[in-house]
């Protein structure tokens, strides 16, 4: 034994001996013989330069130093046990801390409950969340200050992240729909002409937060042979909603966002001569290749919580 350190198994020793007050039966918990334990105590003893058991032919006794060493050896090896089980969750991914990125248009859908659900599996994992743009996400990841985070892109380009040593995982994938002024005469008519909702000045989200569906709306005017006509740029759907709401223009907005409910405001899918070949929006749960224990459980649970397909919210046909 070191002048310096008591090995943990001494103290177990110990502390089987001072709750039996029996040599024979400690022997028996711990799975050794007696005699090896009778030497440990004893070693113990001489260590302290004190007896800390009175031993009799019939009876073992703690001394007033063996029972005041009780309490302390009995918390000391309990924290130690739950030391090396933080440990153990922790590697697993079992406990620790999730820093998430979201873009705005999840917490219409089912990031609330995925979070409800991963909170009730893993109620040690902390979950901080930043609600932000893709582009803010993808700096985040640059400097280190995300875990993960759910990016809103265009479904066939993509958020391009193979060279920035990141990882995907579709999660939605839904179509545009027109956000109209309630009072605007394409909202109550009966078709929506294609030359005259081309014409529509435009409330958009700026390039850099996200530029593949940004770039994918415009090709999809481009295609149609016109110029699209942007009167407003604003960063959350939420605002740009309100814009239309405002007689601003129209937007293209995320199927989802028809669960924001404003006044003012007429949601309808785009007419069949634009449906054709128009853009669709997917968001992606993004994270580091390589990633921690913690990460690899919340993409875990995000693949086994996909949502059922769903169906079309009552927008109105063009």
């Amino acid at each position: 034994m070191s002048d310096d350190i008591i090995d943990v198994r001494v103290w177990r020793q110990f502390l089987a001996v001072a709750e039996l007050l029996h040599f024979g039966r400690a022997a028996q918990r711990l799975h050794m013989t007696q005699p090896p334990l009778t030497m440990a105590i004893q070693q113990l003893e001489r260590r302290f330069g004190l007896p800390l058991f009175v031993r009799s032919r019939r009876a073992v006794a703690l001394t007033p130093a063996g029972a005041a060493l009780v309490l302390p050896v009995r918390q000391w090896l309990a924290q130690g046990e739950a030391l090396s089980s933080l440990a153990r969750a922790a590697g697993q991914g079992d406990v620790g801390r999730l820093r998430l990125g979201f873009v705005s248009t999840l917490g219409f859908g089912p990031l609330p409950d995925w979070l409800r659900g991963f909170r009730e599996r893993h109620p040690r994992i902390e979950v901080e969340l930043r609600e932000v743009t893709t582009d803010v996400q993808l700096e985040a990841f640059a400097q280190g200050e995300l875990d993960a985070g759910f990016m809103l892109h265009a479904s066939a380009i993509g958020p391009g992240l193979e060279d920035a040593g990141l990882e995907a995982l579709r999660v939605v994938e839904e179509p545009l729909v027109l956000a109209l002024p309630e009072a605007h005469p394409l909202a109550t008519a009966a078709r929506l002409s294609l030359a005259a909702l081309l014409a529509q000045p435009l409330v958009i989200f700026p390039r850099a937060i996200a530029p593949s569906l940004f770039d994918a709306v415009l090709a999809c005017y481009h295609r149609h042979g016109a110029a699209p006509r942007i009167a407003q740029e604003a960063i959350q759907m939420q605002t740009i909603v309100n814009l239309v709401s405002a007689g601003l223009g129209v937007a293209w907005v995320p199927e989802v966002v028809t669960k924001l409910q404003r006044s003012g405001v007429v949601y309808r899918a785009l007419p069949p001569s634009l449906a054709t070949g128009a853009p669709r929006c997917e968001t992606s749960l993004v994270w580091r290749r390589e990633p921690s224990a913690v990460v690899e459980r919340f993409v875990e649970f995000i693949r086994a919580a996909q949502p059922p397909r769903r169906r079309s919210p009552r927008t109105r046909s063009g």
